[in-house]
């Protein structure tokens, strides 16, 4: 072997050692690679020269080249790995967990403000002496209309816009998500007789357009006692109660005659509008006030028909909408928020 031709590998395997020694990160490693061993590497040039040795040459310097190929292969995979687990070691000393460090704090969820509404409604009327009990949500034609005094050729059913959910056929009865829930009355007074004092929560469902004070899901609270010698004062101090515990005694209420099948007399139960003070506005439509819900005293017809001696005993019943109750308690200018979802709104409360 010539002397320059192995001083010449001597020295390519010197440089790429080297430099291979100096390769901080992989891709540098990539680099050195393509110079030393690639197809037109430096090593690669070595073996191309070797036409111009004569035969023994040629077999001295090919073996020295190929086995230099061989070493610097090799040293390549050994780096590689080399700074695969630096790089690890690394990750894992700056990603280390210092357990004495406080854990980060966990966001708090907290109830929604018809919940919460919802609960102090009811522990007004629990503090009165009231019980509460629910009733379906998904309802029997006979419960929601008919044994309210309301038949299926009644116009009062114009009242309420229905979510049939099994229209009669077959023999079958017709079904629907109650519109109101009065239902509940029924079903209370078929179970339990006089006295009677029950709050009712739960849903309500009316296929109707959405705006301001309407929404097509509601949550509301039927309100029904019955005993010997209840008046229209016993149910007009019950609501101003209740309603003045939530609100505070400056607020203004009033009792509007109005109809509703299963009572009599009806009256519409409202309070002055928070956004105007009862100039009028777009959140009560102009009028001043925004209706709370249903009342009256029950029909002596659906007492005797449940089986209460109906000149015995009298009652009265409520229907209140817990939106507009939360609008009213929180200035909420539009039942709509409610529901939207929308964590800047809700987180307010």
């Amino acid at each position: 072997m010539t002397t320059a031709a192995a001083t010449a590998v001597t020295q390519l395997r010197s440089e790429a050692l080297a430099a291979l020694e100096a390769a901080p990160d992989q891709r540098t490693l990539d680099a050195w690679r393509v110079e030393y061993l690639g197809r037109k590497g430096k090593l690669t040039g070595v073996l191309r020269g070797l036409a111009e040795l004569s035969i023994d040459e040629r077999k001295a310097i090919g073996a020295a080249a190929n086995a230099l190929k061989i070493e610097l292969e090799a040293a390549y995979d050994a780096r590689t790995e080399e700074l695969r687990h630096k790089s690890i070691s690394e990750a894992l000393e700056h990603g280390k967990i210092d357990i004495t460090l406080p854990a980060h704090p966990h966001r708090r969820g907290r109830l929604h403000p018809v919940t919460q509404t919802l609960r102090e409604f009811l522990e007004a009327f629990r503090s009165m002496g009231f019980s509460i009990v629910e009733g379906p949500e998904v309802e029997l034609d006979y419960y929601n209309f008919e044994a309210l005094r309301i038949p299926p050729d009644h116009p009062a059913r114009d009242m309420w816009d229905t979510l049939w959910v099994d229209y009669e056929k077959d023999g079958r009865r017709p079904m629907l998500l109650r519109t109101h829930t009065s239902p509940a009355q029924i079903r209370i007074m078929e179970e339990h007789k006089p006295p009677i004092r029950v709050a009712v929560p739960g849903r309500a469902y009316r296929f109707e357009a959405t705006d301001t004070t309407h929404e097509w899901m509601m949550t509301q609270v039927e309100v029904l006692a019955i005993d010997e010698g209840l008046s229209l004062a016993h149910m007009k101090g019950t609501l101003l109660g209740v309603m003045r515990r939530l609100f505070g005694s400056e607020r203004r209420i009033r009792l509007q005659c109005s109809y509703f099948p299963f009572v009599e007399p009806g009256a519409e139960v409202a309070m002055d509008c928070f956004v105007c003070s009862g100039a009028g506005c777009a959140t009560c439509h102009g009028s001043g006030w925004i209706e709370m819900g249903g009342a009256g005293m029950v029909h002596p017809e659906i007492l005797e028909n449940m089986g209460i001696d109906s000149s015995r005993y009298t009652g009265f019943a409520a229907g209140m909408g817990i939106e507009r109750l939360a609008m009213q308690l929180y200035g909420v200018p539009d039942m709509r928020y409610f529901y939207q979802n929308d964590l800047r709104v809700l987180q307010q409360f």
